[in-house]
């Protein structure tokens, strides 16, 4: 029956890109982009998710597309609430005992602030959640790519999401240095708006702009001579316009947000303590995330930190997982002062 009677407490990824639930004993039952329609005159929720992010520059005036999470905490708490209140039902909707509210256990970024992390609890509860508990996002990340998160040997896992990349060394199940930078997928995708912007003078959308940084996009000194078509609108004709953009460019353009991510792996290993840099250089860094896909970001951090690095088997799902499977120690989290693995301060 589990802790709490009933087998359907959840977690919740709640990313600036994408939301996952993870249903105890079943797994990742629902996976949606983090995008909410809203109706401007009426203030009612029109879409969510897949259909919500179909909508994205298609829409009449009256109806705004938002992503109420921003570099991974909430911009727009409300609209927050509602979306998450839609997944909760969706993922409980084949349950007869929907009555009995589910424990959601709901991860956060590392770097965030009392006040941010209080505003997630208090959406999630709002959503119909009997209880909250936030787990600090690259903990829920080790987790979920099978670190030995509880055992006295170090595990450094980077997280490159949507909104922040976290970095953490992790060690008898807490957090013993981390750094989170609000640097990640979405800046890549802006890199490559406004390089294209420049260059071109062509406006190109952030679904192209993804699209790009997905078929040919890399990090470092990757090379490949594929090129790709984009469809905008020109600046200076207001027409729609192709353009072809090759690999080279948008490696180029994508330099500064990754040189910014490596930079924050290197300054989190300068602060941890030898033993576990030791444990670290023999186990070597997990990646897990969207970002971890990105063509070379392994070798790249692996050439500035001279460390072996692995992506994780699932790097989309690892946050999702890890969040799920601390539902077991629910009871320790429920302990602990604030968010869950939250490192100490310096």
């Amino acid at each position: 029956m589990g802790l709490f009677g009933f087998s359907q407490d959840l977690g919740i990824d709640l990313g600036t890109a994408n939301t996952l639930v993870f249903l105890k004993n079943k797994g990742i039952i629902l996976r949606e982009p983090s995008v909410v329609a809203k109706n401007a005159h009426t203030g009612d929720i029109e879409a969510v998710g897949n259909d919500a992010r179909n909508m994205i520059g298609r829409t009449p005036g009256y109806i705004t597309v938002v992503r109420p999470m921003k570099d991974g905490v909430i911009a727009d708490y409300e609209t927050t609430a509602q979306m998450m209140k839609h997944y909760i039902k969706q993922a409980l909707k084949t349950r007869s005992t929907f009555a009995s509210k589910p424990n959601v256990m709901v991860c956060v970024p590392s770097g965030i602030t009392m006040v941010e992390e209080r505003a997630v609890i208090d959406a999630t509860k709002q959503a119909g959640a009997k209880d909250a508990f936030p787990i600090a996002e690259p903990f829920a990340a080790a987790i979920g790519a099978g670190m030995p998160v509880w055992e006295p040997t170090g595990s450094m896992v980077v997280d490159i999401g949507g909104g922040t990349t976290e970095v953490a060394i992790i060690s008898l199940g807490g957090i013993v240095t981390s750094q989170s930078i609000r640097v990640a997928g979405d800046e890549m995708d802006d890199a490559i708006i406004q390089h294209v912007r420049k260059t071109y003078n062509l406006m190109i959308g952030e679904r192209t702009a993804e699209e790009v940084k997905m078929e040919i996009g890399g990090a470092g000194n990757f090379k490949s001579n594929e090129e790709m078509d984009i469809r905008g609108r020109d600046l200076l004709s207001g027409l729609p316009k192709t353009i072809t953009v090759k690999s080279e460019e948008i490696v180029g353009a994508l330099h500064d947000t990754v040189e910014s991510i490596v930079e924050t792996v290197k300054n989190t290993l300068e602060k941890t303590p030898p033993e576990l840099a030791s444990d670290i250089m023999e186990r070597g860094i997990v990646l897990t995330g969207g970002g971890a896909l990105l063509n070379n970001m392994d070798s790249i951090i692996s050439e500035e930190t001279n460390m072996p690095v692995f992506i994780a088997d699932e790097p989309l799902d690892c946050v999702a997982i890890g969040t799920g499977k601390s539902l077991e120690y629910i009871q320790h989290f429920r302990s602990q002062p604030n968010v869950a693995s939250r490192p100490k301060p310096e």
